[in-house]
C-alpha cells in the first residue's frame, strides 16, 4: 500500500501538471497579437518565478518549508535546466505558435514524451518495454500526420514547436536529476533566471513594453501553466521517472487542443482527427502499462521529501524535521522486494 501511495503522488501529479500546461498554450497563443513570441516567453517564466518566490516566502513565514535545498553538485543539472528548458525551449513554442493553429500546435506538443522517452531510454538507460515503444510510435505518427499540409507538404512552421519539444525532452531528463529537490524552490529559481534572461533579450531588440493587460494575462498564464505546472511535474518525475512521467504528461496536448477548439472556435480537420486518435492510442498504451517484478535495492545516501514507507525505515537525529512528509538526509539500506513501480528515484535498477 506504501509503495502505491508514491505511484499514486505521482501520477496525479503529472495529469495535474498536464492539464495546467495543456491549457496554456492555447491562452498563450491568444496573448501573442499584443506581445512578441520572444518577450512572451520571458513574460511566462518571469511570473512563474515570482510567483513561486512568493509561495516560498509564504511557507517560510508559516514554518512550512522543508523540502531538499539546492546543493553545490545540483548546480550543473539547474544550468543546465535553465538554459533548455526555461529559455529556449519556450521561445521554440512562442515562435511556432505565431504561425500554427492552437490546435495543432497542442496536439504536436504530444512528441515531448517521445522524445524524452528516447533520452531517458538511450541516454540515461531507464526501462523501456515494448508497450511503452509502441505508444511512442503512435505518437510520433500522429505528430507526422498533423504537420503533413495536404499539397503544400510539410508544414515547416510546425519545426518550431518540434525544436520546443526537444529542448523540453533534454529538460526532462536533466531535471530527473535532481528531482529531490524541493519544487517549489527548484521551479521559483528556473523561472526568475529564465525569464529575465528572456526578457532582457527581447527588450533589447524592442523596446516597447505590451499593454498592462496583456502583461497581467502572461502573469496569470505563466504562474500557472508554467510555475504550478512545472512544480508538479518536478514531483511526478521523483516518484514516477521521466519516460512515464511524459506517458502521463501526454494528457496536456489534448487538453489544448479541447480550449483551442472548444474556447476560441478553431476548426477541426480530418488529419486533425486522425492525428487525435493515433496520439490517443499511444497515451492508452502508456496510461495501462504494469511493471512488477523483485528487485534489489542497494544501499543509497541522499535527501527529498519523503514518508516512513516500506523504503524509508531509518533512524532520525535530534535535528531532523518532525511530521511526514519531511525532508533530511537519510540513508537506505539494501532491500529486495517486488512490488508495482517506476523508475522514481529509488528504483532505477537495470532489469535483464
Amino acid at each position: 500500500m506504501t509503495a502505491m501511495r508514491g505511484l499514486g503522488r505521482g501520477i496525479s501529479s503529472a495529469l495535474g501538471a498536464a492539464v495546467l500546461f495543456g491549457a496554456s498554450t492555447p491562452l498563450a497563443k491568444a496573448l501573442l497579437g499584443a506581445v512578441s513570441p520572444w518577450l512572451l516567453a520571458g513574460l511566462l517564466y518571469l511570473a512563474s518565478g515570482i510567483g513561486l518566490t512568493a509561495v516560498l516566502g509564504w511557507q517560510r513565514w508559516r514554518g512550512t518549508a522543508q523540502g531538499a535545498p539546492l546543493r553545490a553538485a545540483d548546480l550543473p543539472w539547474l544550468i543546465a535546466t535553465i538554459f533548455a528548458g526555461g529559455i529556449c525551449g519556450p521561445v521554440l513554442l512562442m515562435l511556432g505558435l505565431a504561425e500554427t493553429q492552437a490546435a495543432t500546435a497542442a496536439l504536436l506538443l504530444n512528441l515531448e514524451s517521445f522524445f524524452a522517452l528516447a533520452i531517458a531510454w538511450l541516454v540515461f538507460h531507464e526501462y523501456v518495454d515494448l508497450r511503452i515503444g509502441i505508444g511512442a510510435a503512435s505518437v510520433v505518427a500522429g505528430g507526422v500526420v498533423l504537420s503533413w499540409n495536404g499539397h503544400a507538404g510539410f508544414a515547416w512552421a510546425n519545426l518550431w514547436v518540434v525544436g520546443a519539444c526537444f529542448a523540453w525532452a533534454i529538460d526532462d531528463n536533466l531535471t530527473r536529476k535532481i528531482s529531490g529537490v524541493d519544487p517549489v524552490r527548484l521551479t521559483a529559481i528556473k523561472g526568475l533566471v529564465a525569464g529575465a534572461v528572456n526578457v532582457a533579450f527581447a527588450l533589447s531588440i524592442d523596446g516597447n513594453l505590451p499593454p498592462p493587460a496583456a502583461i497581467a494575462g502572461a502573469g496569470i498564464v505563466g504562474f500557472f501553466g508554467y510555475g504550478v505546472s512545472l512544480c508538479l511535474f518536478v514531483v511526478a518525475l521523483r516518484e514516477l521517472g521521466a519516460a512515464r512521467t511524459m506517458a502521463y504528461f501526454s494528457v496536456a496536448p489534448f487538453v489544448g487542443a479541447a480550449v483551442a477548439i472548444g474556447g476560441f472556435g478553431e476548426p477541426i480537420s480530418a488529419t486533425f482527427v486522425v492525428a487525435a486518435l493515433l496520439m490517443a492510442i499511444g497515451v492508452v498504451l502508456h496510461l495501462t502499462e504494469q511493471h512488477q517484478h523483485e528487485h534489489v535495492h542497494e544501499p543509497m545516501d541522499h535527501e527529498h521529501w519523503h514518508w516512513h514507507d516500506e523504503h524509508h525505515q531509518h533512524a532520525h537525529a535530534p535535528d531532523d524535521p518532525p511530521g511526514e512528509p519531511h525532508s533530511h538526509r537519510h540513508a537506505h539500506a539494501r532491500l529486495v522486494h517486488s512490488h508495482p513501480h517506476y523508475p522514481d528515484i529509488h528504483h532505477r535498477h537495470r532489469h535483464g
